[in-house]
């Protein structure tokens, strides 16, 4: 059984819009594997990502496929956003202004019950391991963008979440930081072993992080399979 299954995930766009699109897909994915879904603006990519994180309601698919999410055996279809053990990190980053990078890391854990002082303690220990230490005490504002992410991605992390959710995370930056951070996702994907969905536009980077694609277009899955086997020319057909 894969890691993570997603069955009839269905989202209604039609009524919205002339343009609006039915998105209905059905996925999985490995243990410590990072899946990169990609595809044109408005394909589906991001409302696969908010189905799974909860952030919203599936609709009845059309295709008579009921909806299902499980992650490690466990069904999590019907509970709340903060009860899924997923963890998102957004285009933006979304660090509070008001906290340090160290506090920011912190937060979560301090959500958890742990003490202030112990979760800073946790959270620049964090930090150190992803040669962040000179970053603890800076605010947002001082932070470069691919600083800010890497805080964000830390954040994210610390707390162990079973499935990590990373909503163009790259695409704000400046080409040689996009590549910068790519690799670095890389090497902490891989270091910690984390299982992660990655929404991008960007096929090339999709198949440089990846170990599967899945290329969604008006809504379904066109194809899937080893980011090794994705020929561009699948896209551009």
């Amino acid at each position: 059984m894969a890691y993570l299954e997603c069955k009839g995930l269905c989202k209604d766009w039609t009524s919205l819009s002339t343009a609006g699109i039915t998105v209905d897909v059905s996925f999985s994915a490995d243990k410590g594997s990072m899946t990169s879904i990609v595809g044109a603006s408005g394909c589906g990519k991001s409302t696969v990502l908010r189905l799974v994180a909860g952030i919203l309601k599936a609709d009845q698919s059309p295709l008579g496929t009921k909806t299902k999410i499980t992650i490690d055996g466990k069904d999590i279809t019907e509970l709340p956003p903060g009860k899924r053990e997923c963890g998102l990190v957004f285009q933006s980053g979304a660090l509070f202004l008001h906290m340090t990078a160290e506090d920011n890391v912190a937060y979560g854990l301090v959500c958890r019950g742990i003490r202030k002082k112990e979760a800073r303690r946790q959270a620049g220990e964090f930090l150190d391991l992803f040669n962040m230490k000179e970053l603890a005490k800076r605010y947002p504002e001082t932070l470069s963008g691919g600083e800010a992410q890497r805080v964000a991605l830390a954040r994210t992390l610390i707390v162990r979440p079973k499935l990590v959710l990373l909503d163009e995370p790259l695409s704000a930056l400046d080409a040689p930081m996009r590549k910068k951070l790519a690799q670095e996702i890389v090497s902490m994907q891989k270091r910690i072993g984390f299982t992660a969905i990655m929404v991008t536009h960007d096929i090339r980077e999709a198949k440089m992080m990846s170990d599967r694609i899945i290329l969604m277009e008006k809504g379904r899955i066109r194809w899937e399979g080893a980011a090794g086997e994705f020929d561009e020319s699948v896209q551009e057909a």
